[in-house]
């Protein structure tokens, strides 16, 4: 991996913060932007912000050749139901989610082809981008947006040696989620349904996200870094019988224990 200048939007935590580490540790210039707590304060959804956020990258840290895009707001509840959203919720989360991932990588396209240099970019998406999720409408569409706005911008942009990719990740421990632990057993049923077994860490799609970054083969593609949640139905009807089965075992030792007290 070729030292150069990297830029993570959504650098102050989660997975943008991972990602930035893993990028220092490789060796590179990273610069963060976050609405606070990063090396530049960037709100993503202002045009304006991200052109003065990306003019000051490039004066004090170079043009960046490696862009991660990892601002991002999640929606859910009763509230993120199709008929019950207010339209300025609604308007929010596709203007960080989608709108914000468009401007930082035009922006950063914008300086890579005024420095004739190439580049890698890799928008952080989601599975909800590809599987419907009850009460998250606004951001199911959001990260249906991204997935096609990469594989647009590889498009256009690869005659310039620009790659554009995006990794999706599942269900994943980081302040966006909240905490699994106080909703009885959803962790566990989603740990059971992901194919390696458990909830994914922000460090398992950090390392997704490196590694697309440096495939210089692959460009307009999404990666799903989600341990496999993805892969077979929600329906589940094995699984479902499985269950049911498990349960008949279980009343069936536990009427034995009753009759054998009985007895």
């Amino acid at each position: 991996m070729t030292a150069s200048t990297a830029l993570v939007t959504g650098g102050a935590s989660g997975i943008g913060l991972e990602v930035a580490g893993l990028l220092r540790d490789a060796g590179h210039r990273v610069v963060t932007w976050d609405l606070s707590g990063a090396d530049i304060d960037c709100d993503v959804s202002d045009p304006d912000a991200v052109s003065a956020a990306m003019q000051q990258t490039v004066r004090e840290h170079g043009v960046p050749t490696r862009v991660v895009t990892s601002a991002g707001i999640g929606s859910s509840g009763p509230s993120g139901l199709l008929l019950k959203q207010a339209p300025a919720d609604w308007e929010r989360v596709l203007s960080v989610n989608l709108t914000g991932t468009w401007l930082t990588l035009r922006a950063a396209a914008r300086a890579m082809v005024e420095a004739e240099v190439e580049g890698s970019i890799v928008a952080v998406s989601s599975i909800s981008g590809t599987v419907a999720d009850r009460d998250m409408g606004a951001y199911c569409v959001s990260k249906a947006g991204v997935d096609m706005l990469v594989k647009v911008a590889a498009v256009e942009w690869g005659t310039y040696g620009i790659r554009v990719n995006a990794v999706g990740p599942g269900v994943t421990r980081t302040p966006m989620l909240p905490n699994p632990d106080a909703w009885l057993g959803w962790a566990d049923g989603l740990s059971r349904r992901t194919a390696l077994g458990r909830l994914g860490e922000a460090s398992d799609v950090a390392g997704a996200i490196v590694g697309v970054l440096e495939l210089p083969w692959v460009t307009g593609q999404v990666v799903h870094a989600d341990g496999g949640l993805a892969l077979h139905s929600p329906i589940d009807a094995y699984g479902q019988l499985e269950k049911l089965m498990r349960l008949k075992r279980l009343r069936q030792i536990r009427d034995q224990r009753e009759k054998a007290k009985e007895a």
